[in-house]
């Protein structure tokens, strides 16, 4: 019940609304007072860290005024964070909140006070999308507004046609009892009120209202993409996955995992040929190539442990290794990469790393990748091009076409080189570019994002991305440790070269060593560089065709026994990754399911690693 004898407390969300707020407060001072008993209303200006003269005008209005209040706050709290701040200080039980703009039609405030009060609905709202008064909005803003009301009626099971709509009212017990629940403090706030209020089973009503814009819109990169779409996907994931995940669920879903990763690495691979390959290679030396191959996997846990060290993250290198090893099995189904994002879930809710250093992390353990791999390419090509330019010469004859490959395999090779060419120097600028800003401190970051949007997701975006690049600075700034993880990141590369090499024994491959290392780490390099960009042309995974195209070029080995030789060498590759990803998953239980079903029950979110807004 109410403190006094305010029944209904109408909150008007302001920030810099010096224009409109006065004759905002006025205009709805005189509509409640034509249905509602005087002193039976209050309306509260809830001014959310205004930079303009909002806050005098609101401090006027209250001292004319016994029925408007102040809510004032010294930081920028966001929409739905000045919503919740003004309605747990509001005394009535009928809590109403419209945009100030008056973009909706105050006629209708009676029908959503009075729809709520009477006890008839928990919940009312009004909406521009109804069949019978459609809004006349223009397409920049009717085109992203049916399409964010689609994703939210498709994805998360709401019955409502318009949830963004600023005019909404909420009984006092069905907010205190939504609020908890509710994660947003912005623009999605109010979706996610009603999407809870209707799976909590409040009586939700929507109703027509006529509603003009005001002002002129647009489409926020920030706020309507990296913001409302991603908090679609959080609350997905909440509803439709985590009820369902627990230890069997995880250990299921990681087995399931594996033999979708099985069947898609048979699908790229003809089975045939792989079959083929394996039956002319002697067992033995292909399985010994595994066994060297596996010994990389725990230099690259203690490679993750060592980046994480430098963030101020001391984790055990057995639990890290088994992380490495479910993102890498996950990269095997997801494009992109997306198996990275199973680590950084993994590291959040298994060992509270927040998403921010965990995605950093991946960062600076992908360019150290990147820029070894290529550093291994390039030393091998200049060794080369100083001890045998011939084979220089053969290469780039390959490339233009007056090589001895097949077309299809040409056309791989050549697109493959292309593609690591391009990965190659990237990776060298983005070295580059980290190490000489590790110790500068010029805002570009925030720059950039406010370039891009001017909505108040940009500092919570901004202070993300801000501490995101901070973390990966931080291991560049520390000569040791950027030395030690560098060091790692050789003796990792160098396994998988090494594996390589015993693959080219089983089949039989008689050369002296020297030219055996040094077309095997160009090619294994070069392969790996390749494979970076989703590419397939000719029908050849770009690995196997800048491979066979190496080989061909460097060593007396034909093609189609160079195509082997790469079909098995990224087979047992993958078989280890598989095999590694299934013992993760099971043994160790940190399965994607079950990564994100400890994060819910965490209390950190990913917004909890920025700092306060200015």
């Amino acid at each position: 019940m109410s403190t006094g004898s305010v029944e209904v407390s109408v909150v008007l969300p302001a920030y810099n609304e010096e224009d409109t707020i006065e004759h905002t407060v006025r205009r709805t001072r005189e509509t409640l007072a034509s249905f509602l008993p005087a002193g039976s209303y209050e309306v509260i200006v809830a001014e959310d860290g205004c930079e303009d003269r909002t806050p005098e005008i609101a401090d006027e209005l209250e001292a004319e005024f016994a029925d408007v209040r102040h809510f004032h706050s010294d930081e920028r709290l966001g929409r739905g964070g000045a919503l919740n701040a003004a309605f747990e200080a509001a005394e009535g039980d009928v809590l109403v909140y419209f945009d100030t703009d008056l973009a909706t039609d105050m006629r209708h405030l009676e029908h959503l006070v009075e729809s709520v009060r009477s006890g008839e609905y928990d919940v009312a709202t009004g909406s521009r999308w109804m069949p019978e008064n459609v809004a006349d909005r223009p397409a920049k803003r009717g085109v992203p507004s049916r399409g964010f009301n689609l994703a939210v009626r498709t994805m998360l099971g709401s019955e409502l046609r318009d949830h963004q709509c600023g005019f909404k009212a909420f009984s006092r017990e069905a907010f205190r009892e939504l609020r908890p629940a509710v994660e947003d403090e912005h623009w999605f706030w109010d979706t996610e009120m009603l999407v809870r209020a209707q799976r909590k089973g409040f009586a939700v009503e929507e109703f027509a209202v006529d509603w003009e814009p005001k002002g002129d819109s647009k489409v926020d990169l920030v706020r309507d993409v990296l913001g409302m779409g991603s908090q679609i996907l959080r609350c997905w994931w909440e509803f439709a996955v985590s009820p369902y995940v627990n230890r069997r669920t995880g250990a299921v879903a990681g087995i399931a995992l594996t033999l979708v990763a099985l069947g898609l690495m048979l699908f790229y691979l003809d089975p045939s040929e792989v079959l083929a390959a394996v039956e002319g290679a002697d067992p033995a030396l292909v399985a010994a190539g595994g066994v060297i191959y596996a010994l990389s996997w725990p230099l690259r846990g203690v490679r993750y442990r060592d980046i994480l060290a430098e963030l101020g993250y001391h984790e055990d290198t057995t639990f890290l290794t088994g992380a490495v090893f479910v993102s890498q099995t996950g990269n095997l189904v997801f494009p992109a990469r997306g198996g990275d994002l199973i680590r950084a879930y993994v590291v959040k809710a298994r060992r509270k790393v927040p998403y921010t250093s965990g995605f950093a992390s991946l960062a600076v353990e992908r360019v150290f990748d990147l820029l070894t791999i290529t550093l291994l390419a390039g030393s091998v090509l200049l060794g080369l091009a100083v001890f045998a330019p011939e084979q220089v010469s053969a290469l780039l004859a390959a490339v233009t076409g007056d090589g001895a490959l097949a077309g299809s395999q040409q056309q791989s090779g050549r697109v493959a080189l292309a593609v690591a060419s391009f990965v190659g120097f990237a990776a060298i600028a983005a070295v580059g570019v980290i190490v000489a800003s590790a110790r500068t401190d010029g805002g570009y970051v925030r720059r950039v994002v406010e370039w891009a949007s001017d909505d108040g997701y940009v500092e919570l975006v901004a202070t993300t991305v801000e501490g995101f690049v901070r973390d990966v600075q931080t291991v560049a700034a520390d000569g040791r440790a950027f030395a030690r993880v560098g060091a790692t990141s050789i003796l990792v590369w160098t396994i998988d070269v090494i594996t390589a090499l015993f693959v080219f024994a089983a089949f039989g491959v008689d050369m002296p060593l020297a030219a055996l290392l040094a077309a095997g780490f160009f090619a294994v390099s070069v392969g790996n560089l390749a494979k970076v960009l989703p590419l397939s042309p000719g029908g050849i995974g770009l690995y196997e065709g800048a491979f066979t195209l190496l080989v061909v070029t460097l060593t007396p080995v034909a093609a189609p026994a160079a195509l082997a030789i790469a079909l098995v060498d990224h087979a047992v590759k993958n078989a280890v990754t598989v095999v590694g990803g299934v013992i993760s998953m099971v043994t160790l239980n940190v399965s994607l399911t079950e990564a994100v079903d400890g994060a819910s029950a965490e209390s950190e979110h990913a917004v909890e690693a920025t700092t306060t807004d200015d």
